[in-house]
């Protein structure tokens, strides 16, 4: 009976980690479906290999969460890793949550490429965008569009369908470009590159929205590339921090093995504060 009781303690205290993560994720899209994209910095084949890195670390995450995943597009790097990727994550508060995750995660580690074993640092950009209801009204005008089909090709094993459907879809007000190459049909491919259009330029306008805001309450946005979210040191000590809540852990192999949910727990902590103490300012003038 003893272990039994332990078991149901530990279900129980998931469960109620679980809701408490929860009520911080209030935001209109929190508990949609998630557009998560990896692009790796400068630095070739260092930074292309990190990127495939943190491609594993969401998808075991996101397999450790009970969310399903898609990838929906892949670019493979030319000797290792990967040019490009945006992974579909469906399930409950996939977005919410990884909004935690969007900004520049910088590695140190030995070059597992340098001959010569040297330090080596690379940067890599994550994003996630919601996957936005069919309701909402995003207004996407045919002539603003090219549209691009391509075969598909690299090495990207099991994440490539290799066709001659992979479409690639160019808004030329934004200049924003999303592709699609996981089905058969050109059709669908094209479908799910509109889909994924949509969310990118549903985020871009409540950017421009935040922006405006943040002008008139004098604030400066946080993020920008070179300025990381988060630090992943593997040598000459082994450490990953994250610069906005100053969490950190010496678990290495567990984090890199999609164990991050205490990152995201203390990032939604914090900002919820930050809301709170924004809304007392508010007032206060």
């Amino acid at each position: 009976m003893l272990v039994d009781l332990k078991a149901q303690i530990a279900a129980l205290a998931r469960d109620i980690d679980s809701k408490e993560i929860q009520t911080l994720l209030s935001g209109e899209h929190d508990k949609s479906n998630a557009f998560l994209v990896i692009h790796p910095g400068a630095g070739g084949t260092e930074s292309q290999d990190w990127a495939e890195m943190l491609l594993r670390l969401y998808l075991r995450w996101a397999e450790k969460k009970g969310f399903k995943t898609e990838i929906i597009d892949y670019q493979p790097g030319e000797e290792a890793g990967v040019k490009s990727v945006t992974v579909l994550v469906s399930g409950d508060y996939a977005y919410g949550l990884l909004v935690a995750e969007i900004g520049i995660h910088r590695l140190v580690r030995i070059s597992p490429f340098d001959a010569n074993k040297r330090r080596h640092t690379s940067f890599c950009a994550v994003h996630a965008y919601p996957e936005i209801d069919e309701a909402i009204e995003i207004e996407i005008r045919d002539e603003d569009l090219r549209i691009d089909t391509y075969r598909s090709s690299g090495s990207g094993g099991q994440h490539v369908n290799v066709t001659d459907s992979a479409v690639r879809i160019t808004h030329l007000p934004t200049r924003i470009v999303v592709q699609c190459q996981n089905e058969r049909s050109q059709h669908k491919n094209k479908a799910f590159a509109l889909k994924v259009l949509r969310s990118r330029l549903f985020q871009l306008k409540e950017e421009e929205q935040k922006k405006k805001l943040q002008q008139i309450q004098g604030e400066k946005k946080d993020i920008a590339w070179g300025s990381q979210i988060r630090s992943y040191v593997l040598h000459p000590y082994r450490m990953i921090k994250d610069h906005r809540t100053n969490f950190e852990t010496g678990k290495v192999d567990s984090f890199l093995d999609g164990e991050i949910d205490g990152f995201i727990d203390a990032f939604l902590l914090q900002r919820v504060k930050g809301e709170g103490a924004a809304a007392k300012r508010g007032e206060g003038s």
